[in-house]
């Protein structure tokens, strides 16, 4: 028999249906990325940049914000859509 054909066989057997791909682990540019994209779309929603006086949230995404100028992490540029840093 085919090793290909053999492994479709194996893997649409009932034991492997809830097995997945184990995620790949954030790195820090990605949870920068992610912070930034955040922040983007809350100036999308509102208009504005957030500030450290707002809600909860608005106080963390204006946080991070100030944590990314202060980077000066080049590599963010594709993603500062609303040239915030």
């Amino acid at each position: 028999m085919d090793i290909n054909k053999e492994l479709l066989l194996l893997f649409d057997d009932p034991l492997f249906v809830n097995v997945k791909v184990p995620a790949k682990p954030l790195t820090a540019d990605d949870r920068m990325v992610e912070k930034l994209l955040a922040i983007n779309a809350f100036v999308r929603d509102n208009d504005r940049e957030p500030w450290a006086m707002g809600s909860f949230e608005e106080k963390k995404l204006a946080r991070s914000l100030k944590a990314l100028r202060e980077s000066g992490n080049e590599s963010l540029k594709d993603w500062d859509e609303f040239h915030l840093l």
